[in-house]
């Protein structure tokens, strides 16, 4: 028995990854997504992205790791280091999303209950019977820690998110394990990651890794990444992306390469299912 469809319309998660149904048929021709090349210099020569296909993974830039009175604040970690890389983020994110770009912010956010949290990360984040764990409360009670919807899992107030930004949470050092990471990315047509936020070392390094093992394209951009770690960890992590993963940029170069590039003009459907 034939359907009746009165209008146009299409299914899929974005422009260019959409079936869409005219009146004569449902056709699952993808539409071709055009180039948009950016040049910026990496590793000692120029190094071109298209930014059609590319995301800035902003990770773990949220009050528990880099306000003063969050979960390490108040454990007597230094936020100093966390908080060195606001400013070159702060000035990449508009120049960024003017161009189009896609922002995924990828933070730490457990279960209340932390019943997929193995051993060895509990006892890595609280250490002791009086010390302050995962999903637990600081002195000064701002909420429990890295929760999803509490203030410690929100991304500090100077780096405003913005509508068409993308939030993922995690419960592991890299973002890609146990979540929607890598089938949210596939689905936005997403080749290449530019990596942003906290720890250099940690969770920025496992995730970067994780997305080399998976088929992404790798940039760290080095300015917009800080450590508590001492310098020569860093070190270490830009040696083994350059040797292994992928390449080391500037969020400052990249934020130059991206001046005066417009956005695309994208022509809504008439109707839109998802």
């Amino acid at each position: 028995m034939d359907i009746p469809h009165s209008s146009h319309c299409s299914f899929g998660p974005s422009p260019d990854n959409v079936w869409t149904r005219r009146d004569d048929c449902l056709s699952l021709v993808r539409p071709v997504r055009p180039s948009r090349p950016v040049r910026l210099p990496a590793d000692g020569e120029a190094l071109e992205i298209d930014l059609a296909r590319s995301a800035l993974v902003v990770i773990d830039m949220q009050n528990d790791f880099c306000h003063p009175r969050g979960w390490f604040g108040q454990k007597g970690v230094d936020v100093a280091p966390m908080r060195a890389p606001i400013p070159a983020i702060a000035s990449l994110l508009p120049a960024w999303r003017a161009a189009g770009g896609k922002v995924v912010w990828l933070n730490w956010g457990v279960r209340p209950d932390r019943l997929n949290l193995n051993p060895t990360i509990l006892f890595k984040g609280k250490r002791s019977a009086d010390g302050v764990g995962y999903a637990e409360r600081s002195p000064e009670d701002l909420g429990p820690s890295v929760v999803p919807g509490e203030w410690g899992a929100r991304v500090v107030d100077e780096l405003p998110t913005a509508d068409g930004d993308v939030t993922v949470y995690k419960h592991r050092l890299s973002g890609f394990w146990d979540n929607e990471l890598d089938s949210l990315l596939r689905q936005q047509g997403i080749t290449t990651l530019l990596y942003a936020g906290v720890n250099t070392d940690r969770c920025v390094f496992s995730t970067l890794q994780d997305a080399g093992f998976l088929g992404y394209d790798n940039i760290l951009l080095a300015d917009a990444c800080g450590t508590c770690s001492p310098d020569y960890v860093s070190q270490a992590i830009h040696f083994l992306v350059r040797q292994l993963h992928g390449f080391v940029a500037s969020a400052g170069d990249l934020t130059s390469a991206l001046a005066g590039l417009a956005a695309p003009a994208v022509q809504p459907p008439s109707s839109t299912s998802y």
